[in-house]
């Protein structure tokens, strides 16, 4: 296999456990702006990392203002963000893969200035390379474009990258990419549904990757 020069991590659920963050400002969101809604928690953190417009579809929820509602529900979110933490490891993950000179780069649907703020507040910032939030007219996961940008500015192929995640949309980005995919166990998706998408790895802890790349 070609040597990995480069991680790209997805955020939640794979680097911070921010499920109850995620579910609080949205229903808080909701709430202020008077929409109607029914957001059972336990299913609706099985959607988290798709894109708001998917989920609000799939509960039939009814946003008249898209782009005001994500304004809100950004000024809202670190009103939450006590109910946010790092995984297990993820520090020592990240000083190793600097030590072993990986580049690392981070790959979110949360908008770039939300991302930049997050790994700014869990003091990730000195680990990344390149922050890829979501941008405007740039599609996000799983379309392979927000990778393949950052291989390009980082100068690196995207089949010495590794994308690592815990959803089905970092698992195909990565292989639409012609990229080397990493499925995190222990975010918010039931093992079976990500072996089903053939990851070419599962980890059931961040602590793996080091065995992976190195």
């Amino acid at each position: 296999m070609t040597k990995i020069k480069h991680a790209s991590f997805d955020l939640d659920g794979t680097l911070v456990k921010s499920a109850k963050t995620i579910y609080k400002t949205t229903t808080n969101s909701l709430e202020q702006l008077g929409i109607q809604f029914n957001l059972p928690e336990a299913e609706f953190n099985k959607m988290i990392g798709q894109h708001f417009n998917d989920i609000f579809k799939h509960f039939k929820i009814i946003v008249p203002d898209f782009e005001h509602f994500i304004k809100i529900y950004k000024k809202n979110y670190f009103d939450f963000m006590n109910d946010s933490e790092l995984y297990d490891g993820v520090c020592e993950t990240l000083s190793y893969l600097k030590e072993n000179n990986i580049k690392i780069s981070l790959l979110t649907t949360k908008a770039q200035d939300q991302a930049e703020k997050i790994i700014t507040h869990f003091n990730l910032d000195k680990y990344f390379d390149l922050i890829m939030g979501r941008r405007d007219g740039i599609p996000h996961k799983p379309s392979p474009e927000p990778l393949l940008m950052i291989c390009k500015e980082l100068d690196i192929k995207p089949t010495e990258t590794i994308m690592i995640g815990d959803t089905e949309l970092d698992i195909l980005c990565g292989k639409n990419a012609g990229s080397i995919t990493c499925a995190a166990t222990f975010g918010y998706r039931e093992i079976e549904i990500l072996k089903s998408y053939n990851p070419d790895y599962l980890i059931n802890s961040l602590s793996e990757i080091n065995q992976i790349l190195i």
